[in-house]
């Protein structure tokens, strides 16, 4: 065998030796003790301060959590005292509620004041009616008109041509050159027709004074039987408030169409109960069979259902119309109503305005008789209680000071009842004079008063 030559050994260099030297050292050296508690201290250290730093940003986020739960709980509180509130209130509404449709339940056995002004109206009419028919009603004609009735034919034959202008002119003429004792006749008829007048109105009046006064008193008696009435309706809606009432159907609204299941139950129930089973049975037994029928043994029934839904919806069609009818005439005649009211207010309100114009005319007219009054024209003379009244005044305010004036007119008047007809003839003749010297002073004045006017 050939024997394996080594190569030649390499020269190293003096600095690999060194640096050979220098790593055996370092790795021959081990790590002193105190070097790894160092560390290790640092890095525990480091741990704590991150950890305490974490801490920190928990407690703030904590905190922050806490606020925001206390907020969140102070508004559900509040929304719960809202809806504590809300329902109070509701139960508060739903309880007038109620009140009010119990009210609207109130029928009263009686007519209103509505349905009485109109017959009021009515009669109104009628009376106006009986006033042009009735001539005791009417106004009389005056004298100087009755004398023109009777001369207008005779002025008509003499001037056929004269127009009604002309004519009255001329009768008017006529009328002044007449005497006192030409016109006496006619002013005497007009006289007793005047006061067969007044009579009539006199009475008219007095009859509509009592029918008013008879219509306050009936209008007081229906109040106070509504009044009554009302409130037994509420003791009665009191005691009744825990009853349920069902509600009123409507006898014309059309009922609802069947479906094809009812249809099929009811031909099936007759066969069913034949066989003695009950209600239950017969139901759960009609379905389980209806879930077992097919598509085609289902349609029979279910086109029927759909012709009885067609008829049903027609039906209502109908019935909406005629309610919307129903509600339009209601309408109308409220409207009527409305307007017939409107026109007695109208009415009244002219009759009151017409009063207030005579009213304040007859101020007026007063007003000035007072301003054309002669201020030099004689006064009548004290009557003969007047006389007596004024002696026994005097002594009747020494005796009893303090009483009042209506309490002493009234004393005197039972005096002066009180006296005989002797003593009451004192004053009698005492009247009778200044009623002589009167009369005289009267006719002086008024042949002034004529000198004057003629002058």
């Amino acid at each position: 065998m050939a024997s394996i030559v080594d190569p030649a050994p390499t020269k190293k260099p003096r600095n690999s030796r060194k640096a050979l030297k220098q790593k055996n050292e370092i790795v021959e050296t081990p790590l002193s003790p105190v070097s790894a508690k160092e560390k290790s201290a640092k890095s525990f250290e480091k741990d704590l301060i991150e950890m305490q730093a974490m801490l920190e940003k928990m407690k703030i986020e904590k905190d922050k959590t806490e606020e925001l739960l206390k907020e969140k709980d102070e508004i559900l509180r509040k929304k719960e005292e809202e809806l504590e509130t809300r329902d109070a209130e509701q139960g508060k509404l739903k309880v007038e509620l109620k009140k009010l449709q119990k009210m609207k339940e109130f029928k009263p056995s009686m007519a209103f004041v509505c349905g009485q002004s109109l017959t009021q109206a009515e009669q109104e009419k009628l009376n106006k009616k009986k006033k042009k028919d009735c001539p005791e009603t009417k106004r009389p004609s005056t004298s100087y008109i009755l004398w023109c009735k009777e001369q207008w034919n005779e002025v008509k034959k003499q001037n056929p041509e004269a127009g009604f202008k002309e004519t009255s002119n001329i009768l008017g003429a006529k009328w002044k050159s007449l005497s006192a004792e030409e016109k006496k006749p006619y002013e005497e008829k007009y006289q007793v027709e005047k006061e067969a007048y007044l009579q009539v109105i006199a009475k008219q009046k007095r009859e509509k004074e009592a029918m008013k006064l008879l219509d306050d008193e009936q209008k007081q008696k229906t109040a106070m039987d509504l009044l009554d009435q009302y409130l037994q309706f509420v003791q009665e809606a009191e005691q009744d408030t825990k009853k349920k009432t069902k509600k009123q159907k409507d006898p014309l609204k059309p009922k609802h169409p069947i479906s094809a299941f009812l249809v099929y139950a009811n031909e099936r129930r007759a066969a069913l109960r034949g066989e003695n089973k009950n209600v239950v049975e017969v139901a759960k037994m009609t379905g389980e069979e209806w879930k077992k029928l097919s598509d085609e043994q289902k349609a029979p029934y279910e086109e029927v259902s759909k012709k009885n839904k067609e008829i049903y919806l027609q039906a209502m069609e109908e019935y909406k119309r005629t309610k919307e009818e129903e509600a339009m005439s209601q309408k109308k005649e409220e409207e009527e109503l409305m307007k017939l009211h409107k026109q007695e207010a109208l009415q009244l309100l002219k009759k009151k305005e017409k009063t207030d114009n005579l009213i304040k005319k007859k101020k007026e007219t007063k007003k000035k008789k007072n301003e054309n009054v002669d201020p030099n024209k004689l006064k009548k003379p004290a009557s003969s209680f007047l006389l007596f009244s004024k002696d026994v005044r005097k002594t009747l305010t020494e005796e009893r000071p303090g009483t009042s004036n209506s309490t002493i007119t009234a004393l005197i008047s039972v005096k002066w009842k009180e006296l005989s007809e002797e003593e009451k003839q004192v004053y009698n003749k005492k009247a009778a004079k200044s009623m002589e010297a009167y009369k005289k002073e009267l006719e002086d004045y008024n042949k002034k008063s004529v000198a004057t006017t003629s002058s």
